[in-house]
């Protein structure tokens, strides 16, 4: 790889870098093409980015951001990223799983909002609710006054409705 190639290289990871939500970085030695495709079509999947990148190029993109010191140590072994850039949660859902069936992946770190996670912070990463799952909670919460006030109003014709088939049962009797 030539000088340009890796100046280019070095400013497409920072811009990834500028533009995510969150990044984890795997050590995939071991890891067999059958299964490494796998992992890539569970990220594509879900819009995540995984390259395998030069440690040497990771840390020179990432001397200017705040996490450089804390990222150094994970610098080490061959390194893949995923960068996702909606939702910090779902490289690392995707990852613990496929961690779960081939143990050969080996989880290193995660950044996310400029903090660098170890590999049990990926973990927890991972059991938090996903962008899609709190959107839907926020919009159950918002829906439910609306919701709450159409019973209230349903609720007054029918019990009138019961009243008088109450009385009817009444005076036949």
């Amino acid at each position: 790889m030539n000088k340009e190639q890796k100046t280019a290289q070095i400013g497409e990871i920072k811009e990834n870098f500028s533009r995510m939500a969150s990044a984890v970085l795997t050590d995939f030695r071991g890891v067999d093409v059958e299964n490494m495709t796998a992992l890539r079509d569970e990220f594509r999947k879900i819009g995540v980015e995984y390259k395998v990148i030069k440690n040497k190029l990771l840390g020179i993109a990432s001397k200017e951001e705040n996490f450089y010191d804390a990222l150094l140590p994970y610098l080490k072994e061959p390194t893949a990223v995923a960068w996702s850039y909606d939702d910090p949660a779902a490289p690392a859902k995707v990852v613990v799983d496929f961690n779960k069936k081939n143990d050969k992946l080996k989880i290193k770190c995660a950044v996310v909002d400029g903090d660098v996670l170890d590999a049990q912070g990926v973990i927890a990463l991972s059991k938090m609710p996903g962008k899609n799952e709190l959107l839907a909670t926020l919009l159950a919460t918002f829906m439910e006054p609306a919701t709450g006030f159409v019973r209230l109003l349903q609720a007054a014709p029918t019990n009138f409705v019961y009243l008088l088939d109450a009385r009817r049962r009444q005076l036949e009797e």
